[in-house]
């Protein structure tokens, strides 16, 4: 374990002073990027899991994101500070406090985790292993769900529940959505992030998929570890949010895909296909979601969207619905997302 190191970060400079004795000249394996906003009830536990690895070559950034309940953050973080790098910023967002942990990082890998999220005592030991095994760049485990049941469908027991049964992610998979990473079971090769520049700073929503979409684009080796590893913790207000705002973040990159990816013509065009079915998708799904809540303007939006994208005997019913018996189409939707 490393030294702890204060810093704060104005216009990108970073300065620090170390406050234990053990030498900050060892270079760490792994390196834990831990960002913070809103946090504070859970990051005793969070940090708790982390010190409770049986591998023991990391160091523990912490990165607070210029959140609101710092005072109280701080407080529950107190014990740990002669154990973490501990950073303080201004609210950039979530890309900027990961890529600010990425400047400090001094592990060959680096592993994140969300400051509410909480890994079993054997995560980093597995996932190295792994990851040796393999050969490959990123290794993604597999997390079962603590929190807030009612953002989880009841089908979903795991993360890679109906995920492909094979271990290694394509481009096209992550983007057709046969497959997904789930951040804080990421344990990557720091230079293959940082050879593509981090994550998206530009990006407010979404932004761990572009990365592992850019990473995937870039012949980077990513593989599932189907190995259950952490505890994913599901929650209306936290760095994942809910349902729909899932699903706008996917839309959000897939307007990025079309303008500004660097794909081959052959590529492209397979991508672009995918991406049209997602959109039309996607859409009647958040319609429907909408819908289950009452607000049928925003449903019949979604479903107008799905309709002209892909045009359906069932996006002609729910926009049929939403037109002259609204509150059928509710009762319908609700009890399709609150049963």
């Amino acid at each position: 374990m490393q030294s702890s190191i204060v810093t704060s970060i104005n216009d990108n400079q970073l300065t620090g002073l170390p406050l234990a004795s053990s030498p900050i000249n060892v270079v760490p394996t792994v390196s834990v990027i831990i960002p913070a906003y809103n946090i504070a009830p859970y990051i005793t536990e969070t940090v708790h899991s982390v010190f409770a690895q049986t591998f023991t070559d990391y160091e523990v950034i912490v990165v607070n994101d210029g959140s609101p309940d710092t005072e109280d953050f701080e407080r529950e973080l107190q014990p740990f500070f002669e154990r973490i790098v501990y950073l303080k910023q201004e609210n950039g967002g979530v890309s900027v406090a990961r890529n600010a942990g990425l400047q400090v990082a001094r592990g060959e890998f680096v592993a994140f985790l969300d400051g509410d999220d909480v890994w079993l005592p054997n995560y980093l030991d597995q996932q190295m292993k792994f990851i040796r095994a393999h050969g490959c760049d990123l290794a993604c485990a597999d997390a079962s769900f603590i929190g807030d049941a009612t953002t989880q469908p009841t089908y979903m027991t795991a993360w890679m529940n109906d995920a492909p049964a094979t271990g290694d992610l394509t481009f096209a998979e992550l983007v057709d959505a046969r497959r997904s990473v789930i951040t804080s079971g990421v344990v990557a090769k720091r230079q293959s992030i940082l050879k593509i520049g981090g994550f998206d700073p530009g990006l407010r929503r979404g932004q761990d998929f572009d990365l592992w979409l850019r990473l995937a684009n870039s012949g980077a080796h990513l593989s599932y570890h189907r190995e259950v590893l952490l505890k994913y913790r599901r929650r209306t207000d936290g760095l994942s949010g809910d349902v729909i705002d899932s699903h706008l973040r996917e839309l959000n990159i897939f307007d990025k895909i079309e303008q500004l990816y660097d794909l081959s013509p052959r590529q492209r065009t397979e991508t672009l296909t995918i991406i049209h079915k997602r959109r039309a998708l996607l859409q009647f799904e958040m319609g429907k979601l909408y819908a289950s809540r009452g607000d049928i303007e925003a449903a019949s939006n979604s479903f107008a969207k799905a309709h002209e994208l892909r045009r359906t005997l069932k996006t002609r019913a729910v926009l049929s619905l939403a037109q002259f018996a609204p509150a059928i189409l509710k009762s319908i939707c609700a009890r399709r997302y609150n049963p």
